[in-house]
């Protein structure tokens, strides 16, 4: 069940590869994820030694929570297995690709991250792309009008 998409991702980038990702999280934020307050259009993935974190990933605060209330915006370290982060390492500085967070859901009561290895679109890439969604909309809206 997901949660929420990074739309700008798909638009913005030509997704080459896709992985699946666990993240640490606090309670308080679990609950703040469980009812939707949580965006990730801002975010970006940085890997620092043989960690890997998702900055500006904002989760509101739990405003039912007594206890101390983490920063929305912190650093979280995703869960990723260390052959896992050499490669995505590797691939974004050799091949000039851009490591992005696609999107969040659950999967068995764990909060689970997608992120992909992404090739930054040109403009005209950007233009086929809204050119060919118009052409999509216009097909379906004249196969609704003949049914």
């Amino acid at each position: 069940m997901s949660i929420t998409d990074n739309r700008k991702a798909f638009f913005n980038y030509e997704i080459v590869e896709k992985l699946e990702a666990g993240i640490v999280l606090e309670g308080n934020e679990v609950k703040s994820i469980r009812k939707g307050k949580v965006n990730i259009s801002e975010a970006f993935i940085i890997v620092k030694g043989n960690e890997i974190f998702v900055h500006n990933m904002h989760i509101e605060a739990y405003d039912k929570s007594s206890s101390f209330a983490a920063e929305p915006t912190r650093a979280r370290k995703l869960l990723l297995h260390k052959p896992e982060i050499k490669r995505l390492y590797g691939k974004s500085k050799e091949k000039g690709l851009a490591i992005i967070p696609l999107s969040l859901f659950f999967k068995k009561d764990k909060v689970k991250l997608s992120i992909g290895l992404g090739k930054g679109k040109k403009l005209f890439d950007k233009r086929d792309s809204i050119k060919k969604k118009e052409q999509d909309r216009e097909l379906s809206r004249v196969i609704k009008n003949n049914r």
